[in-house]
Order: structure tokens, then sequence, then C-alpha cells
């Protein structure tokens, strides 16, 4: 699924595209034809995003839910010649003078109010990637909680945005044991935790690619694939560790696998 960067990235892409513009809206699926009906010719006013959470604005206070779950994805394409004819199951596309994109697979597409925006919005935690995020709403969460640190982090109503790959991380940069209590974690652990996600997740966004290694360890053994930058545990089972050479160990924690070097993060 992707993470926090993803959405945050894409709704960058999406203001590019089509802020200000007035656009083609269309469902070729079928399934979001009565909303894109509603949608087309309008201006889109702007997207934004919160967690895994993205929002298309057009004018007239109309505005699209996008969550993309573990299949969803947009890809763009060119309208030099004119917008190409749709290939798969393209569930919503927009088409305007810079650009277009198309919409595949996503866990949710709709077609929502403000108020829904808000309940949405408040079952979710802070955002890292979001200068108006308060820290302190997650803190209180995970000070109080007897589930293990490695959880809290991926639980969206505690952090939002965070996802496997950065939980793993972070938690490793930390030095801290995932299976940890939220409540045996100290303020000055939570507060490192939360300016080093502050501090990487802009990377993804700006590369679209996340990066973790620190410069001094960002050698030996390559990445779990070729087109990701190196990893100091996530999807490295057994491998040794690039700080200490103990083999990286991994488990299911909340239906979610884990990783962790049990030297590094004793």
């Amino acid at each position: 699924m992707p993470e926090g960067h993803t959405l945050h990235r894409l709704a960058l892409a999406h203001d590019a595209l089509f802020a200000g513009e007035g656009v083609r809206v269309s469902s070729p699926q079928g399934r979001f034809a009565p909303e894109a009906k509603r949608l087309d010719g309008r201006v889109f006013e702007r997207a934004d995003s919160w967690g895994k959470h993205l929002w298309h604005r057009y004018d007239g206070g109309l505005i699209v839910h996008v969550h993309l779950g573990l299949y969803g994805a947009f890809t763009d394409f060119g309208v030099s010649d004119g917008a190409p004819a749709p290939i798969g199951q393209v569930r919503y596309r927009i088409v305007g003078p810079r650009g277009g994109t198309d919409l595949r697979g996503p866990t949710a597409c709709e077609l929502v109010t403000e108020e829904q925006v808000d309940g949405v919005l408040a079952r979710l935690g802070p955002d890292p990637l979001r200068p108006d995020s308060d820290p302190d709403d997650a803190w209180r969460r995970i000070e109080r909680s007897r589930r293990p640190v490695g959880a809290l982090l991926m639980d969206q109503k505690v952090m939002a945005g965070v996802g496997n790959v950065y939980r793993a991380e972070v938690l490793f940069r930390a030095g801290i044991d995932p299976h940890r209590e939220g409540r045996d974690v100290s303020r000055a652990e939570f507060d490192g935790i939360w300016a080093d996600l502050v501090a990487l997740m802009p990377i993804g966004v700006e590369r679209g690619r996340m990066h973790v290694v620190r410069p001094e360890h960002d050698h030996g053994a390559p990445s779990y694939a070729e087109d990701r930058p190196r990893t100091y545990v996530y999807r490295r089972t057994g491998d040794p560790c690039r700080v200490c050479g103990t083999p990286v160990r991994t488990e299911v924690m909340e239906a979610r696998n884990l990783y962790w070097c049990a030297t590094c993060q004793s």
C-alpha cells in the first residue's frame, strides 16, 4: 500500500496538471459515471492529502475522495495529440490542457461533502508531512498504550501516512525494539521518531523513493529491488544488518510483516 509521501506527491503533481483549469472528467469503467458527469467541465481548484487520503477539490464545493488501497494507481498521459483511449478498468479520468491522468483500482473513489472530509480527518492521527499537524496528538495515544510501538506507528489513528517501510526504518534508526509497549517509549524517543519522519518523508515526496539509509551505511548488499534505494531492515530477512552484521529478523505483527535487528534494536 502506498505510504503517505506518495499521496502528497500525487497532490503536488495533480495541482501542477490541473489547478485553475476547467477539466473533462469521465469514468470509462462506469463505476464513477454519475459523479463524473457532475464534475465534467468544472474548474479543478486544488488537490491536498492527509496521510494516505487524497482529495480533489472542484469549484462549486465538489470534492473527490481517493484512497488507493493496495492496488490503486494513477497513470498520467500527455494530450498534445489528444487524450489516448483508456486502457483497462479506468475508474476516474481527468483531462486538462496540460495533461491527463487515469485512476485504476482504488479502494475509494467517491464524491464527498466537506463534512465527510472532516469526518475522515477526525479519525486520522497527525501527518508528519503537514506543518499543521500536532505530534502531541500521536504522543497522547502512544504514551498510554500497551500495544507494541511497531503496531502503533502503523495505526493511522495514531499517526497518518506511516506505512511498513517507514515504520521499520525509523525504529531501526532510533534503536527501538518494535515490540516495546508504547507506554515504555520515552517522550524524547518519540520526539526523535517524529523528527526523523519529518526529515525523511519530504525526501520521498521530492524523489518518489524512500531514502532511509544514512550515507555512512549506504553501501554493501544491494536493495531488495533494483528500482529501490537500500534499506536497513525492510525486506532483508536473514541478511546481515548493515551496521552490526546480525541477521535481520522478521515476523507478522498485527497482520503486517515486521523487520528488525535484534542487536541494534535491543
